[in-house]
């Protein structure tokens, strides 16, 4: 079970990552937030991934990539940021970020997504990224 501080964690990830790489979150005055995209840098496609480095039970962290998602973004020729981080106190210390072509991550193994998502899912381990 995630913990409930997870998308606390995402989201400041999130605003990390589209500094450091200068993608725009708002367009227009809205948030640019889609099902399969988080923001735009130059009218290309970005979505952040966020995952802890361990786990409350020791488990190394991964991160979930949805196929349709994947497959519109890689048709689109857009990139994903990763950052791994670690809760520090109440706050979110980020360890690490990349920035990686939607088309050039590592062959994934599909399977189901769950009910919550219209899609398979596959997972990256941080090494697989970093």
């Amino acid at each position: 079970m995630p913990s409930h501080r997870a998308n606390a964690h995402g989201t400041a990830c999130e605003y990390a990552l589209a500094d450091r790489y200068s993608v725009d979150l708002v367009r227009d005055g809205k948030r640019v937030d889609t099902s399969w995209y988080d923001g735009l840098k130059d009218g290309r496609p970005w979505e952040f991934k966020a995952t802890a480095h361990r786990h409350a039970d020791g488990q190394p962290g991964n991160f979930k990539i949805y196929r349709a998602y994947h497959d519109r973004l890689r048709q689109q020729g857009g990139m994903y940021g990763f950052a791994v981080y670690r809760q520090r106190g109440r706050g979110t210390q980020v360890l690490k970020m990349t920035a990686v072509s939607a088309s050039s991550l590592p062959l994934l193994r599909w399977h189901g997504g769950g009910s919550h998502r219209d899609s398979q899912q596959g997972k990256l381990a941080i090494e697989d990224v970093f």
